[in-house]
């Protein structure tokens, strides 16, 4: 069974007045996603999903332009191989660049979908795991900058729902972030874990501040508090208060990046995201060596079902598995454009898909109802 074509497709969409979360990267416009489809000799097609980078376009181009000549006539079962031509032709001599990265991830995600097609096995199986229970977070663009009050709110709504885990947007102000933290924790008692995610925002100088008054309300971790590049920045940070682990990897791409953040010693929670650091075959690797130095995998979820189910199937082959990041952003139609991928159950729990490869059934004729959008996806003010 070879690689007969490979296709990505841009889709955007729009978000809605009154729909706008605000967060350390800015406030959402709209939404991107990258939907890859590789078609096969056998007839068997398989679907992914690419993180869009803010540039979608571009990242269409890459693998239209320079990984699919590349791939197309290899065995489609053929994961690792297709990884090693990418890697010798690409991000040997070009860099591990994250476009690159992006790219890869679309392909490699949909390759998997062949493989538990070809087999009639959901991936979860093919990877070696089980159907097991995983905790979920409510999680997504979702939580945001607001008043206390109504934060707390919206922390309970999704309680009632099932999840014992919410993540808090944080990077405001200091004194607005500690003010949201310390009165969710008061609101929703202290068996609901609260996670924090500053989107890249702070400086050292806001952490050292912030990041006792996240001790004292028993945070699970501080996601992100620096640019993914700024190690010496989370060494620092680390040395703060050992109570609050930070937390990367939703930015770090393929398992070498990876390899530099477990070098710095500095983050205690890895979060790969199956649609940028390389797809399901790196991050397998990416677990891996983690598992060896009891690093726990929170994977970061992204867009569309696609990449939800992936992450799904994913965590429940790997040993040091965390929380599943469920979306739960009030504006999200990629998230249930193919069906729902995952419910939330009276234990905090979800599950795996169950049909062959992803699970997920997709209509491509839904594509025509979210057509590319140019422009930013977040705006900030400086």
């Amino acid at each position: 069974m070879k690689i007969t074509r490979i296709t990505a497709i841009p889709i955007s969409y729009r978000l809605p007045e009154g729909k706008t979360v605000t967060m350390g990267v800015g406030s959402t416009l709209k939404r991107d996603a990258i939907i890859v489809r590789v078609e096969t000799s056998e007839g068997i097609t398989g679907y992914g999903e690419s993180h869009p980078g803010r540039s979608p376009s571009a990242i269409v181009s890459h693998i239209h332009n320079t990984l699919s000549p590349l791939l197309v006539g290899m065995p489609a079962t053929d994961v690792v191989g297709a990884w090693q031509r990418i890697h010798r032709m690409q991000f040997s001599s070009h860099g591990l660049g994250a476009g690159a990265a992006l790219a890869l991830s679309g392909i490699d995600m949909a390759l998997w979908d062949i493989r538990g097609k070809a087999a009639n096995m959901p991936l979860y199986e093919l990877l070696g795991g089980s159907r097991k229970r995983l905790p979920a977070y409510a999680g997504g663009i979702a939580l945001g900058y607001q008043a206390p009050e109504t934060l707390a709110e919206e922390a309970l709504s999704y309680i009632e729902q099932g999840y014992r885990a919410v993540k808090l947007r944080i990077g405001d102000t200091v004194k607005d972030d500690i003010a949201r933290c310390v009165h969710v924790r008061k609101m929703v008692g202290d068996e609901i874990d609260i996670l924090t995610d500053a989107n890249t925002a702070y400086t050292i100088a806001q952490a050292r501040r912030v990041l006792p008054a996240l001790a004292d309300i028993q945070a699970g971790w501080l996601e992100e508090p620096f640019a993914c590049n700024d190690f010496a920045s989370y060494r620092e940070a680390a040395k703060i208060t050992p109570l609050v682990p930070l937390a990367a990897g939703e930015n770090h791409f393929m398992r070498f990046e990876f390899a530099q953040m477990l070098e710095a010693g500095a983050v205690q929670v890895w979060q790969p995201d199956l649609s940028k650091t390389g797809g399901i075959t790196e991050s397998v690797r990416i677990a891996a060596m983690a598992s060896a130095f009891r690093i726990p995998i929170n994977a970061h979820s992204s867009a569309t079902g696609l990449n939800h189910a992936a992450t799904l199937h994913f965590l429940a082959a790997t040993e040091n598995a965390g929380y599943f990041e469920a979306c739960v952003s009030h504006f999200n139609p990629f998230r249930d454009m193919f069906g729902p991928t995952f419910t939330i159950g009276k234990d905090g729990c979800v599950e795996p898909p169950t049909g062959p490869g992803l699970g997920v059934e997709v209509d491509e004729s839904l594509f025509d109802k979210f057509p590319m959008v140019d422009g930013p996806g977040y705006v900030v003010k400086f």
